[in-house]
């Protein structure tokens, strides 16, 4: 059962700008230290970054109001499995909002080009 849907593409180059404006702070405030290693181990990381941002976008919007339970932009994380399927792990409030609306699962797909990165997430509930 789909418990909701969200999407997000944003411009790289509003990405770039972002970090350059806040830094370090921005980044810290955003990524976990798996995801800034994952993507600053890439040759255009602001592409990788950039996904990661659409990504936990899209997440939030899945959760649509309830959004706000989400205390911080680090309590959703986006890594890669073995096979570089991007997964979704969720830390603090983001894992007691998952719980609270009986999320058993979220699909996520991420895409990036020279000049945006796009994601959507899926929230599958328990039946």
């Amino acid at each position: 059962m789909i418990v909701g849907v969200g999407v997000d593409i944003i411009e790289i180059s509003r990405f770039k700008e972002a970090s350059k404006k806040w830094g370090k702070n921005f980044i810290d405030k955003v990524f976990t230290p798996r995801e800034k290693e994952y993507s600053r181990n890439k040759k255009n990381s602001a592409q990788h970054f950039a996904a990661r941002f659409a990504a936990k976008e899209a997440v939030f919007k899945a959760f649509g109001d309830e959004k706000d339970s989400i205390q911080k932009w680090t309590d959703i994380e986006i890594i890669n499995d073995r096979n570089g399927k991007p997964t979704v792990v969720f830390h603090s409030s983001a894992e007691k909002l998952k719980k609270s609306r009986n999320v058993s699962d979220v699909m996520v797909s991420m895409s990036h080009c020279k000049d945006y990165a796009v994601a959507n997430a899926v929230l599958i509930g328990r039946e």
